[in-house]
């Protein structure tokens, strides 16, 4: 069991943000990376549909013989982080990390006027997660805001331009005008336009991204768990997966992560009932 590789998974290009900072901080750990592009991005999508097309990636990557599943994508963290550690880690032992509490635990370490600001999809907003992670510490005043087009600008490899700097603009308005000294990236797609975010926000405003942070937790567990794989069982195995378009996820996967893409393949996973259900009814 321990020499089986970790399972990631994000909507499309994001979690390779939390896939690159597993593999700098776990060289010997096999990686299984997949991006659900059928079904990119998860965002605008309704929190029981996100839950569904989550659950199905995991579905597939348990049945592929993963020994530990990372939910690399904030939206889905926020939809079905209980469902999955009681289907994967209470009745099967598999250990479930997520993003959204060590950004978290990360933002109330670092902000020194107390002042934090998340911004992150949609459906991640909506879902209070942020919000109710970050009521372990009351002293914070926290402002939260939905970036929903971020997503689009990340997928499609813009990380420069007037237009995505008019947009970083209108999306940071409000929590520029707070005040806040720290605020956090809560989507792994974000750290793609951290040097826009931080061109807007200003250098005195410190970015939190949870990809170190998530990174750490995977450790922790495996240690835990006594699931480390033996440096000595020869070089790490990576497994990069779309589920749909692969094209552009190709391009940035390797532009991010470099030689350790080879390829990306296709994974054909069946449609979730609550899609197929929707198809019907149109």
């Amino acid at each position: 069991m321990s020499d089986a590789p970790i399972g990631v998974f994000d909507s499309g290009v994001g979690g390779l943000t939390v896939a690159r900072a597993i593999i700098d901080q776990l060289p010997h750990e096999s990686v299984t990376y997949i991006g659900d592009t059928a079904h990119n991005p998860y965002g605008p999508r309704p929190i029981a549909e996100v839950r569904e097309l989550a659950l199905n990636v995991m579905d597939h990557l348990v049945d592929s013989g993963v020994k530990m599943l990372v939910i690399a994508c904030n939206t889905a963290s926020a939809a079905v982080l209980h469902d999955a550690r009681e289907r994967y880690t209470k009745n099967l032992g598999i250990p479930v990390a997520e993003v959204i509490r060590p950004a978290v635990r990360s933002a109330v370490s670092a902000t020194r006027n107390r002042k934090v600001g998340v911004i992150a999809t949609a459906a991640t907003i909506s879902s209070g997660a942020y919000v109710d992670a970050f009521a372990a510490a009351p002293d914070l005043e926290l402002t939260v805001g939905a970036a929903p087009r971020f997503v689009e600008f990340a997928e499609a490899g813009i990380t420069t331009g007037p237009e995505l700097i008019a947009v970083a603009e209108e999306y940071l308005a409000p929590i520029r005008e707070a005040g806040v000294d720290t605020l956090v990236l809560g989507c792994t797609h974000y750290p793609f336009l951290k040097g826009a975010i931080s061109y807007v926000m200003g250098s005195d405003v410190l970015l939190v991204s949870s990809s170190d942070e998530t990174a750490n937790d995977v450790y922790r567990q495996l240690t835990q768990k006594n699931l480390h794989r033996d440096p000595n069982a020869g070089p790490a195995r990576y497994s990069f997966n779309a589920t749909g378009e692969r094209k552009a996820f190709t391009r940035l996967a390797k532009r991010f992560l470099g030689p350790k893409v080879r390829d990306v393949h296709h994974v054909e996973l069946e449609e979730p009932q609550l899609l197929t259900q929707q198809e019907d009814n149109v």
